[in-house]
């Protein structure tokens, strides 16, 4: 039997500075020498975690993705997906990596999150660390102001927590304050559709108990949830399909147009039909959710 061999030089070298980069950034980290922005998000973390998101995306869910390249590659954008999830939003992952991974000029996404999450203790720290931010509109005014591609999800509460016998079929957009924003800054929306988020978690009902006991707006029942305790958070391995659509430019619209109530309600629907249309026909394209 032949003796295993030696790795060549240059892995070595390669593993020996990985170690020694890591190993420097856990010590600055305990020493609190690491930088985050106003909200919270720390880059460095950001990328120590995103192999665990890569994994996920190619591996566990298979994600297949389209039209990636509209998304801009500089300045403001505001990307609006269909929402789901139930216990966690893995979906909002999915779309940060399928940009950095796949898009020619990769960005780091912010998202805007639910306030209830915030109360989470665990939660809230991984939300902010990740590039969560509490969803109001002067938030999402101010990083769209400072150029940065931002993540909503206008269904909000409702598309997240929604029964697996209503999967891909998109809830209300609410009163359309996305729309708003972008129109009072100008910039150009990316719908986008989600499909594989709806299976990882099969929503079969609601324990009140247990939201009150956690402060959450609802804990849902699922086939494995909370039946196998913590290994029940383990999300099924469905395949995913990610579809990034056609910006709507709203540059040619002059001043004062956010407050034109009919222009916002249209451009909402717009948004919403088109991200539904693409659920519809991307469930064809994806094929069985497990196979």
């Amino acid at each position: 039997m032949n003796a295993p061999s030696a790795p060549a030089p240059e892995v070595v070298l390669e593993w020996a500075e990985t170690v020694q980069s890591t190993s420097e950034a856990i010590l600055r980290r305990l020493s609190g020498e690491y930088h985050e922005d106003e909200w919270g998000f720390d880059e460095e973390f950001t990328e120590a975690v995103f192999p665990v998101f890569e994994f996920l995306y190619s591996v566990w869910w298979r994600v297949q993705v389209e039209g990636v390249a509209n998304v801009p590659g500089h300045g403001r954008a505001l990307l609006a997906a269909n929402h789901s999830g139930t216990i966690l939003p893995f979906d909002g992952a999915m779309i940060g990596t399928a940009i950095q991974k796949q898009h020619p000029l990769p960005r780091w996404l912010r998202s805007m999150v639910l306030n209830w999450a915030f109360d989470l203790p665990f939660v809230s720290y991984l939300m902010r660390r990740l590039g969560g931010v509490a969803a109001n509109p002067a938030n999402l005014g101010r990083l769209l102001e400072a150029d940065q591609p931002v993540l909503v999800f206008p269904e909000g509460q409702k598309g997240f927590g929604k029964p697996f016998a209503e999967r891909y079929r998109l809830q209300r957009f609410g009163r359309g304050g996305f729309v708003e924003v972008a129109l009072e800054t100008a910039t150009p929306i990316v719908p986008v559709a989600v499909i594989g988020a709806e299976e990882i978690y099969p929503k079969l009902g609601e324990s009140k108990p247990l939201a009150r006991l956690v402060g959450s707006p609802y804990v849902p029942l699922t086939p494995t949830f909370p039946w196998l305790g913590p290994l029940g958070l383990l999300p099924l391995p469905s395949r995913w399909r990610i579809e990034f659509l056609e910006p709507i430019d709203l540059s040619g619209y002059g001043p004062g147009a956010s407050e034109d109530r009919s222009l916002v309600f249209d451009l909402s629907e717009q948004v919403r039909e088109q991200i539904q249309d693409a659920l519809y026909r991307g469930l064809v394209e994806r094929g069985p959710a497990f196979l």
